[in-house]
C-alpha cells in the first residue's frame, strides 16, 4: 500500500473529515493554493487528491496546508484525511534546527500561523534507513468537483 517501510502502527485511521475541526500551523504560498484551486476546479466530475496528513489527537495539519486552504476555498465541507501518531519519534519536524512538536502544536491551537514552510515534516523508512517525505503516508481519494460551490 505505502511505497516505504515504517511502523504501519502509526497511522490511526483513513477518513473524511469536518473541514472545520483541522488545525493548521503554516501560511501557505497563495499562487501555490490559488494553481491548485483552480486545477482541482478545471476536473468536470472528480479528482483524485492525496489525503491531508494530521495528527490524531489535536488535528493539527501536518502535510496538506495547500490542499487544505484550496478545498476550503472551493466550498468542500469534508476533505480526506489520514491520521497519524505525531509523538512517535519515527516523524521528525525537521533536518536542522527542528522546531518542537509540542511549538507546532501550540500555533495549530492558536490563531497565528508559522511562516509557510516552516517544517519539513519527515518519516523514518525502516528499508532504506532515510527519512523520507511524510506525503507518503498520505492515502489518494476521490474527491466530487461537480461539489464545488464557487
Amino acid at each position: 500500500m505505502y511505497s516505504i517501510d515504517f511502523d504501519n502502527s502509526l497511522v490511526k485511521g483513513v477518513e473524511l473529515l469536518d473541514i472545520n475541526m483541522l488545525n493548521p500551523h503554516e501560511k501557505i504560498i497563495e499562487k501555490k493554493k490559488t494553481l491548485l484551486a483552480k486545477f482541482i476546479k478545471s476536473y468536470e466530475n472528480y479528482y483524485i487528491i492525496s489525503s491531508i496528513v494530521c495528527c490524531d489527537q489535536t488535528l493539527l495539519i501536518i502535510d496538506g496546508h495547500h490542499r487544505y486552504f484550496a478545498m476550503m476555498e472551493l466550498g468542500f465541507k469534508k476533505v480526506p484525511v489520514t491520521l497519524i501518531d505525531y509523538q512517535s519519534d519515527s516523524i521528525r519536524t525537521g533536518k536542522k534546527n527542528a522546531l518542537s512538536k509540542e511549538y507546532i502544536i501550540n500555533f495549530g491551537k492558536s490563531s497565528d500561523l508559522l511562516e509557510p514552510k516552516s517544517t519539513e515534516h519527515a518519516i523514518y523508512c525502516n528499508r532504506s534507513k532515510n527519512w523520507e517525505p511524510i506525503i507518503l503516508l498520505s492515502s489518494m481519494f476521490k474527491i466530487e468537483t461537480t461539489e464545488i460551490k464557487n
